[in-house]
Formats: structure tokens, C-alpha cells, sequence
């Protein structure tokens, strides 16, 4: 059973601590654990990991974040994978820092990523982990805020949000999506939670 996991995020060195980027700091993370690297290829930087008879291919697309899905298609079809295989994870100004939800299908949520590719694969039928980045910021401020670089106590709690999330992908091949699902959404404690993201709590 193969798989593709698609972090979201923007290139270049100037996004690489940017909230938008947690994709690309989940698949960062679980390489690095894997002791594998990443390698250039079309549309993207791409890793293969190995798991219980099942093959991940990870990618941290290059097309940007608006053009996300391009590399998505490419890659689903030159693996030949189904939809179901597909497994992408991003950022989400809806959900407090810390918080994780895992979802088989849906709407994009404003999340300009996710939009571009349901748009480009004329479907929703895949799966989506979203992490929550908190929304701790003014009018007008949404794009400087997901742009803008993680506070030192947020980037604490990467690793372990990372670990997570390979754990609860993992699962999904294992158990499947729906009981991975039900360890994967849960709230993080409040002593988790970064001081600014406290009060949007739900």
C-alpha cells in the first residue's frame, strides 16, 4: 500500500519558521527521524519512507502555496494512486495552536492551499490533517500573521505535533482513517497552549 503526504508550505528560506509552513516542518521532521533525505525532482522536493509494508512518499511542493495542487496531480498519477491515498497536511487560523484535526473530506476552509487542489483534482475526497496556528491577530493582519514567524514557545512544541501527526498517518494505513481519526482530533491541554492563543480557546 503506497501512499503520497503533502506537507504545504511556501519555498525558500524566508518561510522556513512561518506559520504557513507547518506542513513542510511535519515532513521536515519525520525525514530527519527516518534518517532519510529529501531530493529535487518536478514539482517538488520528495522523500520515501518505509513502514510495516507500506511506502510514503513524501512531498514539499515547489509550486508555492496557491499552486499547491499542480504537484499534487503530478504526483498522484505518477505514483497511480487513488484519492484515498492521498494525505495532505497544513496550517488552520481556525483551530488554537496545539490542536490537531484530521478530516476525510471537506471544504477548504479558506485555506488557499487546500482550495487550489480541490480545484485542480475536481474533488474533496482526500484526506486533510490541519494544525491549528491560532488567529491572534488584529483586522487586516491575517496575512502578515501567517506569514510571519512562529514564537519561540510554538516552535518548542513542533516535535511533538510532529510526532503526532506521523503517528496518527501511521495509523491511517494501519487501522484506517476512521479510528486514526479519533486519536488524531484531539485538544491540546492548556498548559500547551502559547500565552497569545489562551483567550481563543473553545
Amino acid at each position: 500500500m503506497n501512499y503520497l503526504v503533502v506537507g504545504l508550505g511556501n519555498i525558500g528560506a524566508e518561510y522556513a519558521s512561518t506559520r504557513h509552513n507547518m506542513g513542510f516542518m511535519v515532513l521536515d521532521a519525520w525525514a530527519q527521524a527516518s534518517n532519510v533525505l529529501f531530493h529535487t525532482e518536478r514539482y517538488g522536493d520528495i522523500a520515501e519512507i518505509s513502514f510495516k509494508g507500506r511506502r510514503f512518499t513524501l512531498l514539499k511542493p515547489s509550486t508555492y502555496m496557491n499552486l499547491s495542487g499542480n504537484a499534487v496531480r503530478y504526483w498522484l498519477q505518477k505514483l497511480d494512486l487513488p484519492l484515498e491515498n492521498l494525505i495532505v497536511i497544513c496550517d488552520d487560523l481556525n483551530l488554537p495552536f496545539g490542536t490537531i484535526r484530521m478530516r476525510t473530506s471537506g471544504s477548504s476552509g479558506g485555506h488557499n492551499g487546500l482550495e487550489n487542489i480541490t480545484l485542480t483534482l475536481e474533488s474533496d475526497q482526500w484526506i486533510r490533517i490541519r494544525m491549528g496556528i491560532g488567529n491572534d491577530f488584529s483586522r487586516g493582519g491575517q496575512i502578515d500573521y501567517v506569514l510571519g514567524t512562529l514564537s519561540q514557545e510554538e516552535k518548542d512544541q513542533i516535535p511533538a505535533l510532529a510526532r503526532r501527526i506521523v503517528q496518527g498517518i501511521k495509523d491511517i494505513s494501519t487501522i484506517g482513517p476512521a479510528r486514526a481519526m479519533n486519536s488524531l482530533n484531539t485538544k491540546p491541554k492548556p498548559s500547551e497552549v502559547p500565552e497569545g492563543n489562551k483567550e481563543k480557546q473553545v
